[in-house]
């Protein structure tokens, strides 16, 4: 049974929801330290986040146990904090992850719980609860909830104010949201000004080429394309797509000297991966598949542009070992090229990727 008997619930103690912080009347069965006021919060907290942390709930939201000295109480404290942090970059970039897949509604748990963390962790009034409010507001973008959105980019905006060691990517995000803010408000001015702030303070922080940066060039160019300066969007696309594509690229380079060394040493293959997470990769898919759409619109008159981005899907692809959807891009990139009458070179090019795929195949990884 997982309804809430009042009569079982200690006096004085009031279980809220998990979800919404309305009086609960529902515990998880599972871990029986997660409470919410219906059946609707506690499926939507399980698909979101719940099922993945479920376990890992039970020793945080337990008394700790009895420690026979003051050595075992300060590592049992020690132990807790580290698993308070894990989780809070876990479901951090469980809700990104979301976000990036236009999944608005699954991210709001997720980023609910690195918030609760974080306080736990850091306190009320800590600058590290900032990137957890900017997800509850990009989530709140999604569903349309714009004033809710500007509820909490208002406390991210307060917090840091008062805070004297904000960190330049935290400022990033802060300016990328609420550029985003306005941009749903159609305040295409504002947000250009933030998005520029975004780039700024990311270059600051990781350099004007790294992949954390692009994501400012990226919306920035929306906001062109929006307004039919297409040349400024089409510069800042192109940007942004070179910037993956080197990264990719580079990626690719040093796993494939690592798989060398790896079949020398051992005689088995080296496992290839991006190097990115899981929020990184979604943020990577959706970037450059929206820029492949638009450059979908205009491979008539600009077809190397087209080709450039297929080639840099295909190779996301490869890395992400998912072989059928990066042969699914180098094949439109080669059919492509041919429908174009492109150079015999760029087509040979596009066969070595599809070749890649050929030996993945031939050759395992084991």
């Amino acid at each position: 049974m997982d309804i809430i008997y009042p009569l079982a619930v200690p006096k004085g103690r009031q279980l809220c929801c998990e979800v919404c912080e309305a009086p609960a009347e529902r515990v998880c069965t599972s871990c029986t330290v997660t409470y919410y006021c219906g059946v609707v919060h506690q499926r939507a907290d399980w698909s979101s986040i719940h099922e993945k942390i479920c376990q890992l709930l039970i020793p945080l939201r337990t008394s700790m146990p009895f420690y026979n000295s003051e050595e075992e109480r300060r590592h049992g404290l020690q132990q807790l904090r580290q698993r308070q942090k894990h989780l809070i970059e876990f479901c951090y970039t469980v809700a990104q992850k979301y976000l990036f897949e236009g999944k608005h509604e699954a991210a709001v748990p997720a980023a609910l719980h690195s918030l609760r963390f974080r306080m736990n962790v850091h306190g009320l009034s800590s600058v590290e609860l900032v990137p957890a409010y900017l997800l509850l507001a990009e989530a709140s973008l999604g569903l349309g909830q714009i004033v809710q959105a500007e509820e909490y980019l208002s406390q991210a905006q307060w917090t840091v104010l008062k805070s004297t060691e904000c960190r330049y990517a935290t400022h990033s995000l802060l300016h990328r949201n609420l550029g985003l803010l306005y941009i749903a408000k159609e305040n295409y001015e504002e947000a250009r000004y933030h998005l520029a702030n975004d780039i700024y303070f990311a270059s600051c922080a990781f350099g004007t080429e790294d992949i954390r940066t692009s994501g400012g060039y990226f919306h920035l160019a929306n906001i062109f394309h929006g307004l039919k300066k297409l040349d400024l969007a089409d510069t800042l696309y192109t940007k942004v797509s070179e910037i993956w594509s080197k990264y990719l690229n580079d990626r690719y380079q040093v796993l494939s000297q690592a798989r060398i060394q790896q079949i020398d040493l051992l005689g088995k293959r080296f496992e290839t991966d991006t190097g990115l997470d899981e929020a990184q990769e979604a943020e990577a898919i959706q970037i450059l598949t929206s820029i492949w759409n638009i450059r979908e619109s205009t491979s008539n008159t600009a077809p190397q542009k087209t080709i450039f981005v297929l080639k840099t899907l295909f190779m996301l692809y490869y890395l992400m070992m998912n072989s059928s959807k990066a042969q699914e891009y180098a094949m439109r990139a080669f059919n492509l090229a041919k429908e174009q009458h492109l150079s015999v070179h760029e087509q040979n090019t596009i066969e070595e990727l599809l070749s890649l795929i050929s030996a993945e195949e031939a050759h395992p990884i084991t």
